[in-house]
């Protein structure tokens, strides 16, 4: 039976074209039927939107019969992703088909800021020849700070190169010599303000980037400076853009994109330097052709129960009842690693022993999103994983090597950055059983579970008694606790402690000040 696809919001007609070509049955919403979507969603296997439809937890409980969400675009922020995931229905996307788009856009705002077309424009439209009021701004030789070095960061870097721009980026989830390949410099955010003639957004809306640019830091940009915002709204405190304007102390601001869309407060973008437009950064016709074509194909394979779409929740079916638990070790200690790491990422290493061959790419990608979806959130998939970290400049390498030996199945993990490196490794028992064996050098054994507080420390008498004091004290209760050395007396050694709730930042920095004590990480795994 051919599947039907609910089409919700205008898609261009490529894609139409390709879902029709397929036999599959296409149903357009008309505006007057759209506030009864959810009437009409029983019966389809799969919905399609873009940004004017919010696919709520109500709406997706109504579609009894759909197994594909397909997203035509980026974002995702008007899906109920948690709850698709809940119900078994599979939200996919199309993440690179406004990638040239948004960058060139980013261009065209900034220039037209730079040389103060709109205005310019207006002025001779109403009949005026007053060149003296347009004196513009060149952008060769200034520097340009790109917040966010994904693939639009990176985009925006290599064709600044060609304005003759020194570019420096930051991205704390990156290496320092990530950016190498560009000859782009990675500063810390608050550096990069200070010293950046333009400075322009390239990252997703989180918790932790929503309202990245406060108030505060909009106070620390270099005087005279231009902010660019192609990305999302809601991070830049939009407020204090405007006071820093109007008192002169940035140079204007280059705004695709609002907190409230379309804004409701217009003082910010009547601002005379200011160019705002109607977050049009992927309207152009050949953004608008891939996003429909790609999303099209994703809708596609996935009602076909293909592993080659761009998932944004996990099928963790895809491996096989026998395959599950592998896939969870493999994520739980990419995750894991990168809790114990911290900071940036520059190389990914998964080692695999004695591991089916049907089993070997789904673990390492699972090790590899358990590693980026800490910072990166529900960007990151079974399907995109891989992409998106060299995307970011993180090296990925796979070593498959005979059985281990010791175990008849065994998962590494090894990452590196900034000069430092995390190794785990573990197995599955009895089929369903996760374990880590190993941390770096240390030979010890627990589940990848809970809430653990790592410590690193000298094997002196005492030590754990102090541990133990320190958290009773936090009233934290000791679940299990897991205690390995490199040799006896005196050497160095490894305490893994699992408990039932978080100690607080006060009880970690008594931990992390203990004479004995070399390092504490706390790691919530969930």
């Amino acid at each position: 039976m051919s599947p039907r696809i609910l089409i919700a919001d205008p898609v261009d007609a490529s894609g139409l074209d390709l879902l029709r070509q397929s036999g599959a049955e296409v149903r357009l919403v008309t505006d007057d039927e759209h506030p009864r979507l959810a009437e009409l969603l029983p019966g389809f296997d799969a919905l399609i939107v873009r940004s004017r439809t919010r696919v709520t937890r109500d709406m997706l409980a109504a579609g009894t019969d759909l197994r594909v969400v397909g997203r035509a675009g980026i974002g995702v922020d008007n899906v109920d992703v948690a709850a698709a995931t809940e119900m078994g229905i599979l939200v996919v996307n199309a993440p690179t088909g406004n990638l040239l788009s948004a960058t060139e856009h980013t261009f065209a705002l900034l220039l037209g800021l730079a040389r103060n077309l709109p205005a310019a424009n207006a002025s001779v439209q109403a009949g005026e020849w007053d060149r003296k009021r347009f004196l513009g701004l060149e952008l060769d030789g200034k520097t340009l700070g790109v917040v966010g070095f994904g693939r639009i960061g990176r985009a925006v870097a290599a064709r600044a190169r060609g304005f003759g721009m020194k570019v420096v980026a930051h991205d704390p989830y990156l290496d320092p010599a990530a950016g190498k390949p560009l000859e782009v410099e990675l500063l810390g955010l608050d550096e990069l303000l200070a010293t950046a003639d333009v400075v322009t957004l390239h990252m997703p809306k989180t918790d932790e980037t929503r309202n990245l640019i406060d108030a505060d830091r909009v106070r620390s940009m270099k005087e005279g400076a231009i902010l660019v915002n192609c990305a999302r709204g809601g991070l830049v405190d939009e407020n204090a853009l405007l006071e820093s304007l109007e008192q002169g102390r940035l140079a204007g601001a280059a705004l695709d994109v609002f907190t409230e869309e379309p804004p409701a407060d217009l003082r910010l973008v009547r601002h005379p330097r200011v160019v705002a437009t109607p977050h049009i950064g992927a309207q152009t016709r050949e953004a608008q052709e891939r996003v429909a074509t790609q999303t099209a194909r994703m809708v596609l394979a996935a009602l076909d129960g293909s592993l080659t779409v761009t998932a944004v929740n996990l099928p963790f079916t895809s491996a096989g009842v026998k395959g599950e638990p592998f896939l969870a070790l493999g994520e739980q200690l990419g995750r894991l690693a990168w809790g114990l790491l911290g900071g940036s990422l520059a190389r990914i290493e998964i080692d695999l022993w004695g591991v089916e061959e049907d089993l070997r790419t789904p673990i390492s990608v699972a090790a590899v999103k358990g590693a980026l979806d800490s910072f990166m959130g529900d960007g990151v998939n079974y399907v995109n994983a891989e992409s998106v970290a060299t995307g970011r400049g993180i090296q990925v390498q796979h070593n498959v090597h005979a059985e281990s030996g010791e175990y008849p199945h065994l998962i590494g993990v090894t990452l590196t950055g900034d000069g430092r490196g995390v190794s785990l490794a573990g197995t599955v028992f009895n089929a369903s059983d996760l374990r880590v064996v190993r941390l770096d050098e240390h030979r010890l054994e627990f589940s990848p579970k809970g809430k653990l507080l790592v410590m690193r420390n000298k094997d002196v008498p005492g030590v754990v008694g102090k541990f133990g004091s320190i958290l009773g004290d936090a009233r934290v209760n000791i679940a299990d606790i897991h205690l390995a050395r490199l040799q006896q007396g005196g050497g160095g050694a490894v305490v893994v402690i699992r408990i039932d709730n978080e100690p607080g930042e006060a009880a970690l920095a008594d931990l992390g000040r203990l004479d004995e004590v070399q390092d504490v990480r706390l790691v919530d795994l969930g």
